[in-house]
């Protein structure tokens, strides 16, 4: 518990980290006399990155929304499907093995797919996110419904519980932080989704997010934007983590603290 805990550490030590890795970043620069066009130094992508701050405030604001709008489906289908596999184990061993193998398939061999279905644009990318970070919530959440305490579930039925009674009351509870541990996992997966997603499908059309920035820096050999466009997708990240966290944490207080 203590480790979870909010203590100046949390924020001195990172920040220690950072500015010791700029630092070197700095030396690497000066000490070796590497062209900006081959590897920029800190205050070239900082002047970069303040030059285009309006550009990748948009680009960053677009993929935040397809990421959260992909995590939020993926967080319905996800909980739904783990229910509908905790309820029957012949559906669970029909169906798991899927769930499985789905989350192995490498996401750019399904992206040409998806776009052929949904055509180009926002669509395409929402439907990539939700299948790349559909499958931990599922695992997650299946794991926890199953994994009920043996002697409580035999009281439940000895007191005649109902099945939906035994859900609700028994295995949700206790299923929660599998839940949170899943959407943990899934919220950062979300955002390479998304930009993974405006790879392929968000390029020609009106979604123009950090994928299609990162494209075009690479295309232009512009390396002090590609930092810039990679650093925004670093920090979406981190926002869209810390956010399920604290949200998670928020509106799931009551079961977690019960499990």
């Amino acid at each position: 518990m203590s480790e979870d805990r909010f203590s100046w550490r949390t924020i001195v030590l990172p920040l220690l980290v950072l500015v010791v890795t700029i630092i070197l970043w700095e030396v690497i620069i000066r000490v070796s006399g590497l062209e900006p066009y081959i590897l920029p130094g800190p205050g070239e992508v900082a002047r970069t990155m303040w030059q285009k701050k309006e550009a990748l405030l948009g680009y960053t604001l677009r993929t935040g929304m397809v990421a959260v709008s992909g995590f939020a489906i993926s967080v319905v289908l996800g909980v739904a499907v783990s229910l509908l596999f905790s309820q029957s184990a012949i559906i669970r061993q029909s169906g798991y093995p899927y769930a499985i193998f789905f989350q192995t398939v490498p996401i750019v061999a399904v992206a040409p797919l998806v776009i052929a279905i949904c055509g180009y644009g926002a669509l395409s990318v929402i439907v990539v996110t939700t299948m790349i970070s559909l499958f931990p919530i599922i695992t997650s959440t299946t794991t926890g419904l199953i994994a009920v305490d043996r002697g409580l579930l035999d009281l439940f039925r000895l007191n005649k519980a109902s099945r939906w009674q035994i859900l609700w009351k028994l295995q949700f509870p206790g299923a929660i932080r599998y839940l949170l541990t899943g959407m943990k996992t899934s919220a950062g997966l979300a955002v390479v989704g998304a930009i993974v997603g405006e790879f392929f499908a968000g390029h020609s059309s009106g979604h123009q997010g950090l994928g299609y920035f990162i494209l075009v820096s690479q295309n232009q050999i512009s390396t002090a934007s590609l930092f810039a466009g990679t650093i925004c997708s670093t920090l979406l990240g981190v926002v869209v983590f810390t956010s399920v966290t604290v949200l998670g944490r928020l509106f799931l207080r009551r079961w977690v603290w019960e499990g």
